[in-house]
Formats: C-alpha cells, sequence, structure tokens
C-alpha cells in the first residue's frame, strides 16, 4: 500500500509525541535525597555499684531419714506398714519369727525351777550339817563340800538368769518400733524372707521437720550467721527460712561449704526435692546498666556496643566501642569501656548495623532504669 504525504506527517507527529513524553517520565525519576536508617537509642548514665544476684541449689532432707533394721537376724514375720503410711513413736512396724527365741525361753525357766529346787535342797543340807557340826557329828571337810555346793548353784542361778534376760531382750529386738513420728519412705523386704543383722526393712522420715542443705562458696559463707533469715524456693514456693548450721570443711568435690536451713514445719515438701538459695551482694564499681539487646559480639571474644556522635545535618554517625561486662541478669547487663556518662548508643537491632553508618534516631532520648 502506498504511504500518502498526509500520512506521513501523521506518523511523524505521533513519533515527535512520544519522545517529549519519554522525556517527561525521565525527569520525574530523577533521584531524591537519601535517607538514613533510623535507630533506637538511649544514653548512659552511670552507677556506683551493681547488685550481684547468685542462686546456689541444694536438696530437701528432713532432720531425720531413718534406714531402720532388725538388730537380730532371722524370718519376717510381720509387716504392718506399707510406703506412705504415717506412724508414731513406739508403734511396731515389724516383727521376726520368734518360735526358737521362746523355745529358748521355757528351757530357761525350766533350768531356773531346777536350779532353785536344787538350792533348796543345798541350804537345807547345809542347815543341818552345821548343827550336827556344833555337835561334832560331822567334819569340817564335809561342811566345806556343802558350802562350794551351795555356791556354784547360785553361781548357776546368775547365769541362768542372765541368759533368760538375754533370751528375752531377744525377742524385743525381733521386733522394729517406730523411734519417732514419721512416714514410710521406701519398704524393702517382704514376709517371708531371712534377713541379716543390720539390713534395712524401712526407711522411715520424721515428719514435720523439714530442712535444706544447700552447698555454697566459702567467701558467702563467711559473710553468713546463724539465725539469719533466707528466702528459699522450693517447687516454685518461696519459704521463709532460718540458717541453723554451717559446715566447718569444705566439701572435697564441690568445694562449697553446706548450709543447713530450718523450713517452717507446715511446708509442703518432699524428701529429697531441690530447694533453691537466692544471696544478693552489693559490689562496689562504677558502670552503666544497658539492656542484653544493646550488645553484639566482637572480635577475639570481645563484646561491643554502638554509640552515635552527632553530625551538622542532625544524623548521627555509628561508632563501634569495646565493652567489659561485669554482670549480666536476663534483661540487662553491668559494663565498663570507653563510654561516657549521657553519651548515646542504640539499644536495639545492632545485628543490623555497622561502623562509620550514619543514622537517625526515632525517639527521644530514654534513660535506663538501674
Amino acid at each position: 500500500m502506498d504511504i500518502t504525504p498526509l500520512t506521513k506527517s501523521v506518523i511523524v507527529i505521533i513519533g515527535l509525541s512520544c519522545l517529549g513524553l519519554l522525556s517527561a517520565c525521565q525527569k520525574t525519576a530523577a533521584p531524591s535525597t537519601a535517607q538514613y536508617q533510623t535507630v533506637s537509642t538511649r544514653s548512659f548514665i552511670t552507677a556506683p555499684s551493681y547488685q550481684q544476684t547468685q542462686q546456689f541449689s541444694g536438696v530437701v532432707r528432713s532432720s531425720n531419714t531413718t534406714a531402720i533394721g532388725f538388730e537380730l537376724s532371722g524370718k519376717i514375720n510381720q509387716l504392718n506398714v506399707d510406703i506412705g503410711d504415717k506412724v508414731k513413736m513406739g508403734q511396731l512396724l515389724a516383727k521376726l519369727d520368734t518360735q526358737l527365741l521362746h523355745t529358748e525361753k521355757n528351757e530357761l525357766k525350766a533350768n531356773l525351777t531346777q536350779n532353785q529346787a536344787e538350792l533348796d535342797l543345798a541350804n537345807s543340807t547345809l542347815k543341818r550339817s552345821l548343827s550336827l557340826k556344833q555337835k561334832n557329828y560331822i567334819s569340817e571337810q564335809k561342811i566345806d563340800e556343802l558350802k562350794g555346793q551351795v555356791n556354784r548353784l547360785m553361781a548357776a542361778r546368775t547365769q541362768l538368769k542372765a541368759a533368760y534376760a538375754a533370751n528375752q531382750l531377744k525377742i524385743e529386738k525381733s521386733n522394729i518400733i517406730a523411734p519417732f513420728n514419721g512416714i514410710i519412705s521406701q519398704r524393702h523386704h517382704y514376709i517371708g524372707e531371712v534377713t541379716s543383722t543390720g539390713t534395712p526393712i524401712y526407711t522411715l522420715v520424721q515428719s514435720n521437720s523439714p530442712q535444706a542443705y544447700i552447698g555454697v562458696p566459702s567467701d558467702i559463707a563467711k559473710s553468713l550467721t546463724i539465725n539469719k533469715q533466707a528466702n528459699i524456693r522450693i517447687a516454685n514456693h518461696n519459704y521463709l527460712a532460718k540458717i541453723k548450721g554451717i559446715s566447718a570443711e569444705l566439701n572435697p568435690i564441690t568445694r562449697t561449704v553446706e548450709l543447713r536451713f530450718t523450713l517452717p514445719q507446715d511446708s509442703q515438701v518432699i524428701n529429697g526435692e531441690i530447694a533453691y538459695f537466692t544471696h544478693i551482694k552489693d559490689v562496689e564499681m562504677l558502670g552503666y546498666w544497658v539492656p542484653i539487646s544493646a550488645l553484639t559480639d566482637g572480635i577475639r571474644g570481645l563484646w561491643n556496643i554502638y554509640v552515635l556522635t552527632p553530625r551538622a545535618d542532625k544524623s548521627f554517625n555509628v561508632e563501634r566501642r569495646d565493652i567489659d561486662i561485669l554482670y549480666s541478669n536476663q534483661d540487662q547487663a553491668y559494663i565498663q569501656g570507653p563510654i561516657s556518662d549521657s553519651q548515646l548508643y542504640i539499644d536495639q537491632g545492632s545485628h543490623k548495623l555497622v561502623a562509620g553508618q550514619k543514622v537517625n534516631i526515632i525517639k527521644k532520648l530514654v534513660k535506663n532504669n538501674d
């Protein structure tokens, strides 16, 4: 198809219009003034000291936790209590088979009766012989023999009485009697078993006498005194306890000194639970409290914090400072370093920044709460 002069004119006009629009768009897309990243800041406030909180753990134990058993060997005949049972002092807990002991007891009774009969006869014979001796109807030798017989029978009677008392004591020792009020925490044997001397049958925990045993460093132990009150935490419950004992030696394994705390009588604790003792110490040393979020890892194991220096255009330069952490808790750290009071620092988001970067602040100065 042929292009007429009119068509060519229209094409030229349209092309010029497109060039004009393109030029206008390029002018509109020209770059604007650069915007700096905004950061959250606080200022350093000098503190004269900090409180060092240390927590130490130990175990709850009753003042008496006793493994009790028979003082004799034998076959278990009775077990009157079991795990969890409450017992009272003097209550019969268990008993051995005592048939042999009772048989021996009856034999000793018979021997004592026989001995008494022989002794009565010997005394009567001696009495008559002494009467005859006055009339010279019997020799001195015979009198001596009768006296010796009486003495032997009396010695035998003393021996039989001692054997009878020992037999009675064995019968009594064949019983386990509760030495104090408490709760049975363990049972180690069953009816019919043969047990040896001293073998534990039950473990008895004394009631209403809970104590906590907690080891602390020697310097802390030296700063504490007997009857000083302390808060002890056990299973999310806090109890007001008293220090009743401070060990006189250092544990060779843990290198700590054991403290003995008495808990309230109504404490709802279980033997063996973990107990925590919190000790607060004032440390006199100048420094600054900062939030943990303000710290960032440095090189060679150091810690860094970013401080701000003002610029003429009201923005700030980011500068890195190496600092020492003297103490920290879950939320804050107490630090020292080449920093000064009232100086601005970045309190969060430091991992997104680098030294030398230019930034703006987004909020007013917020002071630390020590």
